[in-house]
């Protein structure tokens, strides 16, 4: 039989004979290569190392240290390893779906009693005992009945249920473990053997409907991570207790900054203190906005379903909407409304208020919009994820030609609230047409290429996320890395060529014909909520002095300073500090330990001392050193330090 032709990534070729693997080309290239192997990539898409070569292809070997051998190796941890292990010490547990995640991986199963954390070590044990097997995991291809065929005599009504409800029907892919006969359906690729298993630990629990559906039964999650070497592993566990330690939640808690519950779950109770960051934020955002073009407006909470009907969100945004219905008293009519989840079609609607023309544009709104979508319970996370939450949102409305150079602006703009903010650097991320979009493929091709053109032209670096897009236009997603190295996709940038045709907006060109504009949607926080979240996580609650909720106390040491300690207070506030007393009845080191542990940036102490020589003691925090200096030098260096960006 003819050999086939293999091209490398370097543009060499093999010649192989036909029905070689990923496994043989690997060998042919040399020994240490065909050992590290895991996969083979084949026009961005993998393969087992035991799947036959097509010829003439362009193929790349996937080692197990690569990024994508990682993945493949926790994808094989999770699938084989763990599902095997719950398999095997509760016999009765349903599998369901067990995918990687970043830095890890995760299994749904139906227990048929609760699993805690204290079963976690059991299960590491057990899995452990699995890989020490070395076992061999081989891949058989079935027909959509064969492969129901095989859960349903296992007794696996979730698998079943997948095959069954998929349009594919043949070559669904089952897994198996050589020494166990375990089987898994999964749609690969796997590690060729167990014995290349790295380093793992359970992390966590936690519960998950059936395919999201709170109608269907809850099934219990169970997290790890995985990595190459256990030198990895530790860095990363060490990075997980740290994050622990730094929990927007524990620090709120401690700092008296927010609360939630069950009256109005996923909506933030915010406190004085927490508010005073909210505002503080929302005011240096509010100027930077107004420096940079944009005309503030305020939009109905509650607009009726017409609107969201035509502007296509009715259809294809519906599920996360919260939807009242209203008799009207006097109309004898029901009427259907929703709670915005979005600005875009209520800042459209003062856009189309009145005649535009080319001369108008671009015109560029800006709100602080109030919004609210439904998010199932389980997925709900402190400020990270909430229903109720407020958008720095914008919409600037443009010519195709003003794209270019308002993408440059908002960059731009974008740029310098992330460095005064404390971020001094952030990946883009151009995310295409998902499959559930408006729009003809040719407005969708115009609104990806002027993206991308946009980024190209200032010479920035960027990666493309396939079918990741709003379900109207493709968009920019800018991506923060916080103090422990964690990404945080904030800012976004969305073209849409859609939803202002829709809407029936329009300018007069300079011949005085009507065009439609461009509508560009973008955010720079994407919420108060979740970027104040991220803030007290990156500080460790140790804000900029401009951002901390108070900003210093000024603590009595004895009676005789109340009056001087009430004084200085005055003072501050009134060069609009946001300043406490402290004359409580307590020892000096009590009320210096408990407003450092509220992260209070100045503690300044006064007594009988401080009172005769008109001086203060400071204490900043993170120092355990006092500075003595005049009262009048303490009020202008806090002064001084205390303006945001905007002020020095």
């Amino acid at each position: 039989m003819e050999n086939i032709t293999i091209q490398l990534p370097d543009g060499s070729k093999k010649e192989l004979p036909h029905g070689s693997t990923g496994l043989d080309l690997a060998a042919s290239i040399g020994p240490g290569l065909a050992k590290d192997a895991v996969a083979v990539s084949i026009k961005g898409e993998q393969f087992d190392l035991s799947d036959a070569l097509p010829d003439k292809s362009e193929v790349s070997i996937i080692t197990i240290k690569s990024p994508e051998g990682l993945e493949i190796m926790r994808h094989t941890l999770t699938a084989q390893v763990l599902a095997s292990a719950v398999k095997n010490l509760y016999p009765d547990a349903k599998l369901a779906i067990g995918p990687t995640i970043e830095d890890g991986f995760y299994y749904d199963f139906l227990f048929s009693k609760p699993l805690s954390s204290d079963d976690l070590p059991n299960i590491e044990k057990e899995m452990n005992k699995i890989i020490s097997d070395k076992s061999i995991i081989s891949k058989t291809l079935h027909s959509k009945d064969e492969a129901i065929s095989v859960f349903d005599d296992m007794d696996e009504g979730f698998k079943a249920e997948i095959i069954a409800e998929s349009e594919q029907q043949d070559n669904f892919q089952i897994y198996t473990q050589e020494k166990s006969n375990f089987k898994d359906l999964c749609r690969g690729p796997h590690l060729p053997s167990l014995a290349m298993i790295g380093e793992f630990k359970l992390t966590k629990i936690s519960g998950a409907y059936w395919r999201g559906d709170s109608t269907k039964p809850m099934l219990t999650r169970v997290y790890g991570t995985a990595w190459n070497s256990k030198k990895e592993l530790d860095t990363y566990l060490n990075k997980l207790e740290l994050a622990e330690e730094i929990d927007h939640r524990k620090l709120g808690k401690e700092m008296n900054l927010f609360h939630f519950q069950e009256e109005a779950p996923g909506m933030v109770f915010w406190h004085p203190n927490g508010w005073a960051i909210y505002t503080q934020l929302q005011n240096y955002i509010r100027e930077r906005q107004k420096q940079g073009g944009y005309k503030e407006v305020n939009t109905p909470e509650v607009v009726d379903r017409k609107l969201w009907e035509k502007s296509g969100h009715w259809d294809k945004y519906r599920e996360n909407m919260f939807i009242t219905e209203i008799d009207e008293e006097h109309a004898n009519e029901k009427r259907t409304n929703a709670l915005k989840p979005m600005n875009c079609p209520c800042h459209v609607q003062i856009y189309n208020q009145g005649l535009k023309s080319y001369r108008d544009l671009p015109y560029r709104l800006a709100e602080f919009g109030s919004c609210h979508r439904y998010e199932a319970s389980g997925t709900m996370h402190g400020l990270m994820r909430v229903r109720g939450f407020t958008q720095d949102d914008g919409h600037i409305f443009c010519t195709e030609d003003q794209i270019q150079s308002e993408t440059a602006a908002f960059i731009d703009l974008l740029s310098k609230i992330y460095t005064d903010l404390g971020f001094e650097s952030f990946k883009i991320k151009l995310s295409t047409r998902p499959e559930k979009r408006v729009g003809s493929d040719e407005s969708w091709d115009k609104a990806e290429n002027a993206l991308k053109d946009a980024i190209e032209n200032l010479n920035l670096e960027y990666e493309i996320d396939e079918g990741d897009g709003a379900f109207y236009g493709p968009k920019l997603d800018f991506v923060l890395t916080d103090a422990i190295g964690r990404s945080w996709q904030c800012g976004t940038l969305q073209a849409d060529f859609n939803l202002p045709g829709r809407l029936d907006s329009t300018f007069i060109n300079d011949d005085g014909s009507k065009h439609t504009p461009v509508l560009l949607h973008r955010a720079i926080l994407g919420s108060f909520e979740r970027f104040i979240g991220i803030l007290i996580e990156n500080y460790g609650g140790k804000l900029p002095l401009w951002l901390s909720p108070t900003q210093t106390v000024i603590a009595a040491i004895t009676d005789e300073a109340n009056d001087y300690a009430e004084e200085l207070n005055k003072i501050l506030l009134s060069h609009k500090l946001r300043t406490e007393v402290d004359i409580r009845n307590e020892q000096i080191s009590y009320k210096v330990r408990e407003h450092s542990l509220n992260k209070v940036p100045y503690i300044v102490a006064v007594g009988k001392k401080e009172v005769a020589d008109k001086t203060v003691s400071v204490r900043k925090l993170g120092s355990d050193k006092n500075t003595v200096m005049s009262a009048d030098d303490f009020i202008k260096e806090i002064i001084s330090v205390s303006k945001n960006p905007l002020e020095t």
